[in-house]
């Protein structure tokens, strides 16, 4: 098994600091000015929100960066720092997302098996949906890696202790990670909307199906279910925290003793059926992330404890301003929720760094989250009515400003991929969240 060359970390450029979250408060605050724009699609609607024109914006600024005048153009290390800054600033919506968990807690033990149970469609769904169309397209074996899970990070480590990233399964694993980076968000805002327009499924039900166990995914399908049902909002947003949370905690471990070995009998199952007369079609090796980004890979910003917690207030600032010019709360009323959502942050982080790091990070933060607003808390009320005031909606705009701004040194992967694995990755995606709520559905449907 080949060795994988871990990125240098670069120290922390101030200028790059200062363009980005520049940047970033200037795209967020107009892509919340500019508002939801519906578009009628006949028998259902999808709803561009201002976290997709958000993340559109950022990816053109870095699409078009040799173009643009100084201030304006976002250098590869930028991009890193970009995608650094996401991963802390995700935090904060986990937060709040613990935040209304807390409170709901009761509410949740009612649909609890639904709740557990809805993960087994983010196991079975994406091999259910991908890995037919894999080998009618023509893919091989690249089809197990690409359709076992939604392909984040622990996805590449399964496979690549496995199998090896050299491998076919690894190609296919590193081409739904590449996918689901750059156009996963988007996609499944689309879908979530579209599929919630419908008025099929219950909207908590959706709400579950958007767990899918990656933050900024999980983000964007709340935002778009939400916006089609603004009065259930916050209890959507609740079922898809506690969804994701078991989805990050013990869905890695169900995974890779489910989902893999279920990708890998269905290849064997499904290929002599629908794949043996298909003319076999390749994905590069190039797709691999370390040949393919050795340029952007060279310059890794590192954030420390003081940067992550200048990120947390810094996007603080931001959901202040977006919350105030999106849904008209006055700055000095939010602010005391903001304060309280960075500062379960902050514990949360110093608990999972004290602990050696055995439990990631949002749980830490999740747990600490959901105790500060569970009803035997003292005080529970009064937190759950000061972060009330922060509208999840606004938190999710600065968390895919910064995804936007941090996608275009995907683009040279991107385009070695080939649409078929692009097709089979994106249906992966959409096979997790129908799904899960599917099952969540037969759960919920009495509440």
């Amino acid at each position: 098994m080949r060795t994988e060359v871990q990125p240098a970390k670069a120290a922390l450029n101030v200028g790059s600091v200062v363009q980005v979250f520049a940047l970033a408060l200037v795209i967020a605050a107009l892509s919340e000015w500019l508002g939801p724009l519906p578009i009628s699609l006949g028998v259902g609607k999808v709803v561009l929100l201002p976290m997709i024109w958000a993340l559109l914006i950022g990816l053109v600024l870095g699409l078009l960066r040799k173009r643009m005048p100084g201030p304006l153009q976002l250098s590869l290390y930028s991009q890193n720092l970009a995608a650094a800054v996401l991963s802390c600033a995700l935090f904060l919506f986990i937060a709040k997302l613990g935040l209304l968990v807390g409170g709901s807690l009761p509410k949740l033990a009612e649909v609890g098996w639904g709740l557990v149970l809805q993960e087994l469609g983010n196991l079975v769904g994406c091999v259910a949906l991908g890995m037919p169309v894999a080998l009618l397209l023509g893919i091989k074996r690249e089809a197990i890696g690409a359709t076992f899970s939604i392909g984040r990070e622990p996805g590449l480590a399964i496979i690549g202790e496995r199998f090896g990233m050299d491998s076919p399964e690894g190609r296919g694993v590193l081409a739904e990670y590449i996918t689901g980076t750059l156009i996963g968000a988007i996609f499944i805002s689309l879908l979530a909307g579209f599929v919630s327009s419908l008025n099929i499924f219950h909207p908590l039900a959706l709400g579950m199906g958007a767990g899918v166990g990656s933050g900024s995914m999980t983000a964007a399908a709340v935002g778009a279910i939400a916006a089609q049902h603004p009065e259930m909002s916050d209890q959507i947003a609740t079922f898809a925290a506690a969804a994701n949370l078991i989805a990050t905690t013990v869905g890695t471990y169900l995974t890779l003793f489910i989902s893999l070995p279920l990708a890998l009998r269905a290849y064997q199952w499904l290929e002599p059926i629908l794949g043996r007369k298909r003319k076999q079609a390749v994905v590069e090796q190039a797709v691999d992330l370390s040949a393919a980004k050795d340029e952007e890979q060279a310059q890794v910003p590192a954030l420390g404890l003081g940067m992550r917690f200048a990120c947390w207030v810094l996007v603080g600032v931001m959901v202040l301003i977006g919350n105030r010019i999106g849904h008209g709360v006055p700055v000095m009323d939010a602010l005391p929720g903001v304060l309280l959502i960075i500062a379960a942050v902050f514990v949360g982080d110093l608990i999972y760094v004290g602990t050696r790091r055995m439990l990631p990070a949002v749980c830490w933060i999740s747990f600490i989250a959901m105790a500060m607003t569970f009803p035997l808390t003292p005080y529970a009320a009064e937190v759950a009515a000061l972060t009330g005031k922060v509208n999840f909606l606004a938190m999710i705009t600065p968390m895919l400003t910064f995804a936007g701004l941090s996608l275009a040194k995907d683009i040279p992967a991107f385009r070695r991929l080939g649409w078929r694995i692009v097709v089979v990755s994106l249906l992966a995606n959409a096979g997790v969240f129908l799904a899960a709520t599917l099952i969540a559905q037969t759960f919920v449907h009495t509440l």
